[in-house]
């Protein structure tokens, strides 16, 4: 009976429900240490197949919302080159209006009178080479009648072009350097 009431003594039961919690504490650690590492490599396997996902899910998102910028960029870039040649066309034709109102020469009328000037220049030299053979045979008549030639031809030229504060300047040079050649 001693040992009956040594069991029902509430501080021995204490000690004993204290011992097997203590105990059951103890077991759950050594049961977690050993599938521990089982559960965190699980958990980890888990985790980078999530990762996966997402990334997979990111990536498609990134490709679609790059396809968009690439059409929108196009796009932007197909109106504004159109806009941008609208201007330019624009201001070319206002450009060359004020220039035909100033009566600045347009590329067309320069290569004529550069045609032109070749034509006189190559007459000038015929009639350079003519002249010493016609001096010799007619005299002082075929003098005048090529300084005659001569002066007829570049009054023609100076009709061709329009009267201008830039072309005056220039025709003042290159009539000097016209009788400059003819020297």
């Amino acid at each position: 009976m001693a040992t009956d009431k040594e069991n029902d003594n509430p501080t021995d039961r204490i000690k004993d429900s204290a011992q097997q919690i203590w105990l059951a504490g103890l077991g759950a650690f050594a049961k977690m240490q050993e599938e521990g590492s089982k559960a965190f490599e699980a958990l980890v396997k888990d985790g980078a197949g999530v990762q996966k996902k997402t990334q997979q899910a990111a990536g498609e998102t990134m490709a679609q919302a790059q396809a968009r910028m690439a059409s929108f960029a196009s796009d932007f870039n197909a109106k504004a080159a159109g806009g941008w040649g609208k201007l330019e066309n624009i201001f070319e034709e206002r450009v060359a209006r004020a220039l035909e109102k100033l009566g600045v020469p347009t590329a067309k009328d320069v290569a004529a009178l550069e045609a032109r000037i070749a034509a006189l220049e190559a007459q000038l030299q015929q009639k350079a080479t003519e002249a010493p053979r016609r001096a010799s045979s007619g005299g002082a008549s075929a003098r005048k009648s090529a300084t005659h030639k001569t002066t007829a031809a570049a009054e023609s030229a100076a009709v061709v072009v329009k009267p201008s504060r830039r072309n005056a300047a220039s025709s003042s040079s290159s009539s000097a350097t016209t009788s400059s050649r003819k020297k």
